[in-house]
C-alpha cells in the first residue's frame, strides 16, 4: 500500500507570456519506509513537484490544472488550507536545499525546532527546547545543551544540515522528503548526513523522497529512482535496473558522467545543451534537441511511458521499439 500517490500532476506558473507548465503529467507511488529518489539536472522539475506535494506554490502565480496527490484517503490539492497545516510539518515534512537560508537568522536553534513541536504537538515552550535537545542529540550533534542556544551563523555547514533535519522529523512524519540535502558539503560531510537520514529512517519507520542531481548520491540511497527531464519522468526502475541498463538517452548520459575512480576525470563525456526554457514548445521528444540518438520521428512524436520491465517504464521511440511489454 502506498504512502502518498502522484497521478498525472501539471504545475503551471504564470509568466510575462502567459501561462507555462514546469511540471506535466507526473505519476508515482511511494511505499511504507521505501526510498524513492528523483534525479535530473536543474530545472528538471524536480523540485516544483515536492513543493506542489506540500501544498508550498503561491497561489497567485501557480496553478496545477490537472492531477491529484492522494495520501491517507485524501487528496492534498483539494484539502483547506487550514488541514494542510497540520499535514504540513506533522505527517509530511521536507528537508529544504540551502539550511542558511530555511534557518530564521535571527532565531536560536532551540527557538526554531520548538516551533515545530509547539504547534503540532502542543507542548510547553519548556517542554519544547527539552525535546529539542533530544532531537540534536538523534542527529548527532555533539553538546546538543549548549548546541540548542546557537544561532544558524555560529554553526558549521553540516551542523545547519542537521538542524534542518531535526526540524522535520521533530514529530515523527510518516513522509519526509529531502530537497539536496547534501548540496554544497563536502563528501565527507555528505556520507554523515546520508547515513544519517538512513539510520533514522530504520529508527522512525519513515518513507523518503531523496531529490538530487547527483545520481551517485541516489545510488547510495535510493530503491527506486525516478529520472526526470524539462518537467517529465523521461525513466523510472527499481535503483539497480536503472544503473544496469538505463533505457533512455538522458539516464545513459548523467551515468557517464559519474566520475569513475580509476580514470582521467578530465574526459568525462558531457550531455551537450541545456534544459530548454519551459515556455518553448517542442513537438516531439523533449531531449530530441540534446540526444545522440535521436530519430526524425523523434522530433515528430511525443513518446509515452512505456512498460520494458519489472517496475521499469521509459520514454524513448529508438530504444524502446519492439521492446514494450
Amino acid at each position: 500500500m502506498s504512502v502518498l500517490a502522484v497521478e498525472n500532476l501539471t504545475v503551471s506558473f504564470r509568466t510575462d507570456a502567459g501561462w507555462m507548465n514546469a511540471v506535466e503529467d507526473v505519476s508515482f507511488e511511494i511505499g511504507a519506509q521505501e526510498t524513492l529518489g528523483i534525479v535530473g539536472e536543474s530545472g528538471s522539475g524536480k523540485s516544483v513537484t515536492a513543493l506542489s506535494i506540500l501544498g508550498l506554490h503561491a497561489a497567485a502565480t501557480t496553478r496545477i490544472p490537472k492531477g491529484a496527490i492522494r495520501y491517507g484517503g485524501q487528496d492534498l490539492l483539494r484539502v483547506p488550507e487550514r488541514a494542510m497545516r497540520r499535514i504540513r510539518g506533522g505527517e509530511i515534512a521536507m528537508i529544504f536545499q540551502d539550511p542558511m537560508s530555511s534557518l530564521n537568522p535571527v532565531l536560536t536553534v532551540a527557538d526554531q525546532i520548538s516551533e515545530t513541536l509547539m504547534l503540532h504537538q502542543g507542548l510547553t515552550r519548556a517542554a519544547a527546547r527539552q525535546k529539542a535537545i533530544g532531537l540534536l542529540d538523534l542527529v548527532r550533534i555533539a553538546d546538543a545543551a549548549h548546541r540548542v542556544d546557537a544561532y544558524p551563523h555560529q554553526l558549521s555547514g553540516g551542523m545547519r544540515q542537521r538542524v534542518m533535519i531535526a526540524i522535520a522529523i521533530a514529530c515523527r512524519p510518516k513522509l519526509l522528503i529531502a530537497d539536496e540535502p547534501t548540496t554544497a558539503l563536502d563528501v565527507t560531510v555528505q556520507a554523515q548526513i546520508l547515513d544519517l537520514l538512513r539510520d533514522l529512517q530504520g529508527e522512525l519507520g519513515m518513507s523518503v523522497v531523496l531529490i538530487s542531481h547527483d545520481l551517485g548520491v541516489i545510488a547510495e540511497f535510493a530503491r527506486r529512482v525516478l529520472v526526470m527531464y524539462a518537467g517529465r519522468v523521461v525513466e523510472s526502475a527499481p535503483a539497480r535496473t536503472l544503473f544496469r541498463a538505463p533505457m533512455h538517452p538522458y539516464t545513459s548520459g548523467l551515468l557517464a558522467a559519474i566520475p569513475p575512480l580509476d580514470h582521467d576525470v578530465r574526459r568525462l563525456p558531457t550531455i551537450p545543451g541545456s534544459i530548454p526554457d519551459p515556455s518553448r514548445r517542442i513537438a516531439g521528444c523533449r531531449f530530441s534537441p540534446r540526444c545522440a540518438e535521436v530519430e526524425p520521428g523523434c522530433r515528430t512524436a511525443a513518446p509515452d511511458l512505456m512498460t520494458v520491465g519489472e517496475g521499469h517504464l521509459a520514454r524513448c521511440l529508438p530504444r524502446l521499439r519492439g521492446r514494450a511489454a
